[in-house]
């Protein structure tokens, strides 16, 4: 009888217990129960740890396309006209992300070199190089027996060309772009939630682009945002259980003094961050091979970014083209009165049907570029997972006592390219980074250096004389003198542009980087997905364009697909 109601008061405990963390949780109402422990580390009693994320999804701007991941063939599946094979089919897998619809823009990119020219004003001398450092190159047009029609001073300008994609931009141009996007995506948000003041109410626009928002540093720490002008911000987000208190009033406005800000960072943390896509992710992206999958199963490999054979379209007997291409020495666009690509050179985006993940012009218009460094072949013991060849690790830098490192507004760090041009190697305000040390990599299961952009082709343990004591012996297997290199004339104190003298085997280097696809200037055999190219991360032509991608983040699948014949896919 004892035992008996032992036990029925240790149950009576356990469901009391259970009853009152259920009223707990209700009680807060906060992500921050913690169903381990038994109660609230939201509340202040607990430690008042601050919200995450209201949302319970990723918020990506309108004109991006869900990707779903999952497993495909990259490679290709034609023989190469050169007589070889740049990339042997490979299978891999790619995790779900982002992609834009169509190529980044001339309206769009002109927007992002106004803000430029506005926050970091050309006139200053410390700014001058800022903006001219991202205008695309306009010789991209000219051609020793060509005329270019005016487009050198048309093509980037003109509203007639305000929907066709941006060209003369480089990898290095591109991947700038994506970071101002992040930037601009972000502050966006904490303006619409009234966190932060819009830029009519920060002061004058110009002012030594201190008025720049850099999300990165936000997510660090907010205080270090503006020079440490806190006036900036319009109010704090409060704890939950202030928040209780006030149901009507989601933030309580509270007027911002430098010693107490409390902006949660962890509710708008992370935030998008646009880049370019992997080889992989443009290449899965573009074959679309969800288009051509019954149930589980896909029903052979695609040519280009349709479906068919050909690159007619089917559907129209008047054989209109599905992509903007060259289809013969001299023939960009047909006859006149009979154009079959709707354009001599690019097209307005959106301009030929999407493919089935949603994407325009993922074969022809314009060649795009992806993040990866170029090597000739994808190695045979490739990363079978997001596949990516480039990475350089780096880590913030610190200061002495711990807080993280800003680039100053007054001394601007410039690095030259070696065509000549100059460019900031971080903009005021952003977080100076540096290569990851030895130690840093210190028995870790995955990583050994930063740089390993040659890993496993090219570095030191894969080349040939991998023997040599010296490291100096040792002949890199990438090995380009890329273009002439710049020097001073000591007699004229000029600079002029010289080739080194050094022996070289390879027409590639660490600086080479990917693009896919084909463009109004190539033949039908570039629009397949699969074929690859390369040029140097800081040079540009008139038919390579870029647009951005996002990571997903939490669940990779979406809710209630339909296979092909209606069924659930899974």
């Amino acid at each position: 009888m004892k035992k008996i109601i032992k036990s029925s008061l240790v149950y009576s405990f356990v469901v009391l217990g259970l009853i009152s963390c259920s009223r707990n949780k209700q009680q807060y109402g906060s992500e921050r129960y913690s169903e381990n422990v038994g109660f609230d580390f939201g509340a202040p009693k607990n430690g008042g740890l601050p919200a995450t994320s209201i949302d319970s999804y990723q918020q990506i701007p309108e004109n991006m396309v869900y990707i779903e991941g999952g497993h495909f063939v990259l490679g290709q599946i034609q023989q190469d006209i050169m007589g070889g094979i740049k990339s042997k089919p490979r299978n891999i897998h790619v995790q779900s992300f982002y992609l834009d619809d169509t190529e980044t823009t001339n309206k769009e990119y002109l927007i992002y070199l106004d803000w430029l020219k506005k926050v970091y004003p050309p006139n200053n001398p410390k700014y001058k190089h800022i903006y001219k450092a991202a205008v695309p190159d306009a010789n991209v047009w000219k051609n020793p027996l060509g005329s270019d029609g005016g487009l050198s001073e048309t093509y980037l300008n003109s509203v007639a060309y305000e929907d066709y994609p941006v060209v003369g931009v480089s990898w290095r141009q591109a991947n700038d772009y994506c970071k101002w996007r992040t930037d601009r995506v972000a502050e966006l948000v904490l303006i619409d939630d009234g966190i932060l003041k819009p830029y009519n109410e920060r002061g004058t626009i110009t002012d030594q682009g201190r008025v720049r928002f850099d999300a990165e540093v936000f997510e660090v720490d907010p205080k270090l945002l503006f020079n440490g002008d806190y006036s900036i911000f319009t109010e704090y987000v409060t704890n939950p259980e202030e928040e209780e208190q006030q149901p009507d009033s989601i933030q309580v406005v509270t007027p911002v003094n430098k010693e107490d800000i409390k902006l949660n960072i962890t509710k708008y943390s992370p935030m998008p961050k646009f880049r370019l896509p992997t080889e992989a992710e443009w290449e899965y992206a573009a074959k679309a091979d969800v288009g051509n999958r019954r149930f589980n199963t896909i029903r052979g490999r695609k040519k280009y970014s349709w479906s068919g054979e050909t690159t007619i379209n089917a559907k129209n007997r008047y054989s209109v083209q599905l992509a903007n291409f060259k289809q013969s020495k001299g023939n960009y666009s047909g006859i006149a009165g009979w154009s079959s690509d709707k354009g001599a050179i690019t097209t307005p985006v959106k301009n030929f049907p999407e493919n089935a993940f949603g994407l325009y012009d993922m074969s022809g218009n314009v060649a795009e570029w992806v993040a990866d460094v170029y090597r000739p072949e994808i190695n045979t013991d490739v990363n079978d997972f997001n596949y990516y060849r480039g990475n350089v690790f780096k880590k913030m830098k610190f200061d002495e006592s711990g807080k993280v490192i800003l680039a100053d507004f007054n001394n601007i760090i410039y690095d030259t390219l070696p065509n000549g041009k100059i460019v900031p190697s971080v903009l005021p305000g952003q977080i100076i980074k540096e290569e990851i040390t030895i130690n840093d990599a210190f028995s870790s299961s995955n990583i050994t250096k930063a740089d390993n952009i040659d890993f496993a082709d090219g570095d030191a343990s894969s080349i040939r004389d991998y023997e040599e004591e010296d490291p100096l012996a040792r002949k890199p297997m990438y090995n380009s003198p890329i273009i002439p290199v710049p020097v001073i004339n000591e007699e004229t104190g000029k600079q002029e542009y010289k080739y080194d003298a050094k022996p070289r085997t390879s027409l590639i280097t660490k600086y080479s980087r990917v693009y896919k696809g084909g463009s109004w200037r190539d033949r039908e055999f570039w629009l397949d997905p699969s074929q690859r190219r390369f040029l140097e991360e800081y040079m540009s032509t008139n038919y390579i364009g870029f647009r951005c991608a996002v990571s997903k983040t939490g669940a990779t699948h979406g809710k209630n697909k339909k296979s092909s014949q209606g069924a659930p896919a899974y």
